[in-house]
């Protein structure tokens, strides 16, 4: 492979060329990628469970299955996301017809986490594509087998002047970051996020950083609390709890507390057995160096239940933590793992105080039937996006934007918006030439009362 500045300088040229200008040229690049993703489909999920023991199922509806909407999407709509929008005129410049181009940035860097490495590496790949970008891609490293399959896929897809795989460490990625970029995609920690931002700011270059936080659920008296608990414990424990966008924390209802609590045990032993560890379905965590993290994480805390830790095997048991202080670490860093601190409340100022005690999350969920309290909870706060009476089920709707605030990320993505977020959008007025209204010209003497009247007018 050629060195970094040279991938570059090639994409630049090849972008100048105005080949990815062209509609066809882009759909038939998206329609190849679909290809070769269905050829490869046993071959992505035997990888994803090799990375951390990621079962087919979870595999499949969490990244396989999506990638391939996103395509089908992008395939589908591409030529009328892609077409000039007329908008209306302004009567200060009339006569003119005033029209929104979508353009390509450019030379697109994208790179991706390693907690979903399929998904979060071709669904912004897959847009900036259909967008008319070329991309240079920096799947994870922690996720060996599936950055392999991503390298050879677009590989065989691509011309390398086009979309290419960059494999490597933190140099690598360091390197990257040191060349100048028209756009930078960066998803994971706000602590890298952070570096990726300053990296950008030298060149003035746009960037989506899509991060993450502590994302909090909170749960009142009016809901079945069964119901509830089968949708946290699935919601919580997906991945291994290793989503961005997972309920990080309880605010559950004093009055509830124990009954969710007991439903919440009942609910893992019933989708997971008795010993999780031995179940197929309840994936590992990344690597050893995360483990020692969650498992630091749970020194001093009362543990409700789990709190098992096998550093050997990369594995930490679904476990609940008690009433943890707001101090402690466990309730300052993003947890991103299957612990669950159980916070209480008595009234809204209880839960004001632990939700401003932390920075603007991803995501923020309530599960609750009293209309009044949802409506009054989801305007008082500022967060990415959530979900009422369920989790993470809104990064599956393309038609959302997906996005943080904050420390949780800037812009956002999915879909059309996907499509947008790597398109420049470029204002244009064609002017008419029939009549040339004379007021603007000088002198001006005499023309300001009725500009005033104009302006009067149109306000």
């Amino acid at each position: 492979m050629k060195s970094i500045p040279d991938i570059v300088l090639d994409q630049n040229a090849f972008f100048l060329s105005q080949k990815t200008k062209d509609i066809q040229y882009r759909l038939s690049l998206l329609k190849a990628l679909k290809s070769e993703i269905l050829k490869k489909e046993q071959e992505i999920l035997d990888a994803l469970n090799t990375d951390f023991k990621k079962s087919e199922f979870e595999s499949y509806i969490s990244e396989f299955a999506l990638v391939i909407s996103e395509l089908n999407l992008a395939i589908k709509h591409i030529k009328n996301w892609a077409k000039p929008k007329r908008v209306s005129a302004s009567l200060l410049t009339f006569p003119s017809k005033d029209y929104i181009y979508k353009e390509p940035y450019g030379t697109v860097l994208i790179i991706a986490p390693w907690n979903y490495p399929f998904l979060l590496a071709l669904e912004p790949l897959i847009m900036a594509i259909a967008a008319g970008n070329t991309v240079v891609l920096k799947p994870s490293e922690l996720t060996q087998n599936t950055s392999n399959i991503l390298t050879q896929i677009i590989k065989n897809v691509f011309p390398e002047p086009v979309a290419v795989s960059v494999e490597g460490g933190v140099e690598t990625a360091t390197e990257l970051l040191a060349q100048k970029w028209d756009y930078i995609f960066f998803t994971g920690s706000t602590k890298v996020g952070k570096i990726v931002a300053e990296a950008a700011a030298k060149q003035l270059t746009p960037i989506t950083l899509e991060l993450g936080g502590k994302s909090p659920c909170i749960i009142d008296h009016t809901n079945n609390i069964e119901l509830v608990a089968r949708r946290l414990v699935w919601g919580k424990l997906f991945n291994g709890g290793q989503t961005c966008i997972a309920p990080d924390y309880l605010i559950v209802n004093s009055n509830i507390k124990d009954e969710l609590v007991n439903s919440i045990i009942k609910e893992i032993t019933r989708r997971y057995g008795k010993h999780p560890k031995t179940s197929n379905d309840f994936p590992r965590i990344i690597n050893k160096k995360n483990v020692k993290r969650l498992k630091a994480l749970l020194n001093n805390e009362t543990i409700i239940y789990g709190g098992d830790v096998d550093e050997v095997e990369n594995y930490i048991s679904p476990t609940l933590v008690d009433a943890p202080k707001l101090n402690s670490k466990l309730m300052q860093e993003e947890i991103f793992g299957p612990i669950l601190p159980v916070l209480t409340y008595e009234n809204e100022a209880d839960i004001e105080t632990i939700i401003r005690n932390l920075d603007k999350p991803l995501s923020f969920y309530i599960f609750s039937n009293n209309k009044h309290f949802i409506e009054k909870t989801i305007q008082k706060y500022r967060f990415g996006g959530g979900v009422i009476n369920d989790v993470l089920v809104h990064f599956g709707n393309p038609k959302l934007p997906f996005g943080g605030i904050g420390t949780s990320g800037m812009g956002n993505y999915h879909g059309k918006h996907g499509f947008d977020a790597f398109s420049h959008k470029k204002s244009i007025m064609k002017r008419g030439t029939w009549l040339d209204i004379p007021m603007r010209y000088a002198p001006y003497k005499k023309k300001l009362n009725l500009l005033r009247k104009v302006f009067k007018y149109l306000g």
